[in-house]
C-alpha cells in the first residue's frame, strides 16, 4: 500500500513541470516583443542603414526565430514525453509531439549550434567592435558545441546499431 501511494505521488509530480511551461511561454512572448522591436527599428532606419547593418539585423531576427523555435520544440515535446501523451489531431502536428528524448536531444544541440553559428557570424561581421578575447571565446564555445553535437550524433548512431535498428 505505501509503495502504491509513493508511486502515485511520483507519477503525479510530473505536473510540477507546468510552471516551467508557463515560464517558457512567457519567454516566447518576450521574444516576439524583441523581434517586433528589432523589425520596427530596422524599418524606421532602413534608409540610413548600410548593407552590413541590414544583414546584422536580419541575423538577429534569424537568431530570435531559432530561439523561439527551440522554445516551442522543448515545450511540446517535453510535455508529450514527460507530462501527458497528446493524441495527434489537426491542432497538434504529429511530428512535433512524437519526438522522443533522443531526437529532442539531437534537435536541441543542432539548434544551439545554429544559434552559436549566427552569433559567431555576427561577431565576425562586426569585428571592429569585438575584442580578440571575445572572438577567441566565441570560436572556442562554437567548437565545443559542434564537438558535442558530433559526439551525441555518433553516440546515438552507435546506440541504434547495437539495438538492432537502422540508424
Amino acid at each position: 500500500m505505501p509503495k502504491t501511494i509513493f508511486e502515485n505521488l511520483l507519477f503525479a509530480s510530473r505536473w510540477l513541470l507546468a510552471p516551467f511551461f508557463v515560464a517558457l511561454v512567457v519567454a516566447l512572448v518576450a521574444m516576439i516583443v524583441k523581434v517586433a522591436l528589432r523589425a520596427f527599428e530596422m524599418a524606421t532606419q532602413l534608409a540610413t542603414l548600410s548593407e552590413e547593418d541590414v544583414i546584422l539585423g536580419m541575423l538577429g531576427v534569424v537568431d530570435l526565430t531559432l530561439g523561439a523555435s527551440l522554445v516551442v520544440l522543448v515545450v511540446f515535446s517535453t510535455y508529450s514525453n514527460f507530462v501527458a501523451r497528446v493524441a495527434p489531431s489537426e491542432k497538434w502536428p504529429s511530428w512535433l509531439i512524437e519526438i522522443d528524448y533522443a531526437e529532442l536531444k539531437l534537435k536541441l544541440i543542432a539548434a544551439i549550434v545554429a544559434i552559436a553559428s549566427i552569433k559567431l557570424l555576427e561577431a565576425f561581421m562586426n569585428i571592429d567592435h569585438e575584442t580578440d578575447r571575445t572572438l577567441y571565446w566565441q570560436v572556442g564555445l562554437y567548437g565545443a558545441f559542434v564537438t558535442s553535437a558530433l559526439l551525441l550524433g555518433i553516440a546515438d548512431w552507435l546506440g541504434g546499431r547495437r539495438g538492432g535498428s537502422e540508424p
